[in-house]
């Protein structure tokens, strides 16, 4: 079979960790996800977001472009759990925005960021999860998640307008859009195969497919 790298994007709460999950055991797939209980710099980040966004930001950089790389030499296909291009253009941009990035690291950071992508391999696709931000917060709401207790609908709805931006330029590799407020793919193994069937179709050249 042909090696093939995926990565998921979207929101918190789109269900980017369901569908690595069962995409990679439902195609025998490698899976990475995002460093969130080994994380050095979280705890001190939620207590103070001023001061460690810097520092978080780089972390995660380093984390996903080594997992990125990591992946993109197994010969076996893979699957990640969010993109490390969403890093610079949604959530680095957000602690800017909020003024917990202040301008000197931010620039430090993006050209890191630029100086980084520019040695990875393009991926073969990206998987983009979308869903209303009432459905959003319902979900984080359901999870209660300490670390996201503090997230609110005005946030999902900033971060939401920037992957708008990104998305409405990004040409690094096809795209396939998935709405999934009303889509069960955890549940229902049928509309997890109208998934998998999708995402064959979009790495055959197919255009046009959101759903």
């Amino acid at each position: 079979m042909t090696k093939r790298l995926i990565v998921v994007a979207g929101n918190i709460g789109a269900g980017k960790t369901s569908l690595t999950e069962r995409i990679g055991v439902r195609l025998g797939w490698r899976t990475a996800f995002e460093s969130v209980a080994d994380n050095p710099y979280l705890p001190d980040f939620y207590r103070d977001m001023k001061t460690w966004s810097f520092h978080l930001q780089v972390f995660f950089l380093g984390h996903r472009a080594q997992q990125f790389m990591d992946l993109a030499s197994d010969p076996l296909s893979a699957i990640l759990d969010r993109s490390i291009f969403e890093d610079a253009y949604i959530f680095a941009r957000a602690l800017h925005h909020m003024g917990n990035f202040t301008e000197r690291d931010y620039d430090a950071y993006r050209r890191l960021y630029e100086l980084v992508v520019k040695n990875l391999p393009a991926p073969d696709l990206l998987i983009y999860l979308r869903a209303p931000v009432n459905v959003l917060m319902k979900r984080i709401q359901a999870r209660a998640r300490n670390i996201e207790t503090g997230i609110s609908p005005d946030y999902l709805s900033l971060l939401d307008s920037y992957y708008d931006d990104w998305l409405g330029s990004f040409d690094l590799c096809p795209v396939l859009t998935i709405q999934t407020d009303d889509l069960d793919f955890v549940h229902k193994p049928k509309t997890l195969d109208i998934i998998v069937d999708r995402i064959n179709q979009k790495l055959a050249g197919k255009e046009d497919l959101v759903f």
